[in-house]
């Protein structure tokens, strides 16, 4: 499985919500934190607003926050969330499916297995235990959110 840089993100806008609880996160923040083009992390916020995983505020000051407490928000969900269908091979997808072999072929349903453990590992991990180890996030974050270190040369 791959996951897109869009879903990966959405998951550390949320870790980094649940790291600053309750104190609002500015999109700026996860910007510098993560050297990210400022309308891809407002596009993610807004999905994530929309959908009811963070609340938003406006204006000077804004920001966002976890609308629902860390513990109750599944990694799984949010996935399912950013990437849509896990249509992961043609046959998924019973509107355009064209293979003759639909119902009867054991590698499709191998896949689908594999799919469906995958995003039940997810579904057993929350935002809040992607965000336990908050003493060493922080020490990592805090120094690229004020910006005495940029992120790439976090990552060595």
């Amino acid at each position: 499985m791959r996951l897109t840089s869009y879903t990966n993100y959405a998951l550390r806008s949320l870790q980094l919500a649940a790291l600053k609880t309750p104190a609002l996160v500015r999109v700026d923040d996860v910007v510098r934190v993560h050297g990210l083009a400022r309308p891809h992390i407002v596009k993610i916020v807004h999905e994530l607003g929309k959908a009811g995983f963070i609340d938003t505020q406006r204006g000077r000051g804004g920001g966002f926050r976890l609308a629902r407490p860390a513990e109750t928000i599944r990694v799984g969900e949010v996935v399912r969330l950013t990437e849509g269908p896990f249509d992961v091979v043609e046959c998924f997808n019973r509107i355009t499916n064209t293979c003759p072999l639909i119902g009867i072929c054991k590698l499709s349903q191998t896949i689908q297995a594999a799919t469906q453990a995958f995003l039940d590992v997810l579904d057993g991990v929350t935002i809040a235990d992607i965000a336990a180890n908050r003493g060493q996030l922080l020490d990592r974050i805090l120094p690229l959110q004020e910006g005495i270190v940029s992120p790439k040369r976090a990552r060595t």
